[in-house]
């Protein structure tokens, strides 16, 4: 399901918006779209997926470390 929305933005976020979407070559509205995808990421808290993902990236990247520290 596709929502619509009215954004209202300063002259100066809409010259950011129109600079960035046309260096990408994307529209504004995907300019738009991929910002707030990237903020609501960046603001998520981590689930425990993501932290079982790190443990095990740490796990693999310093196996030999950690079998020294286990002896």
């Amino acid at each position: 399901m596709i929502m619509a929305m009215t954004l209202r933005l300063t002259e100066a976020e809409d010259k950011a918006l129109t600079d960035t979407a046309e260096q990408l070559g994307i529209s504004k509205h995907e300019a738009a779209r991929q910002a707030i995808r990237q903020l609501v990421e960046a603001t998520r808290a981590p689930s425990t997926s993501d932290w079982l993902d790190a443990a095990e990236y740490v796990g693999r990247r310093d196996r030999e470390l950690l079998d020294r520290l286990a002896q």
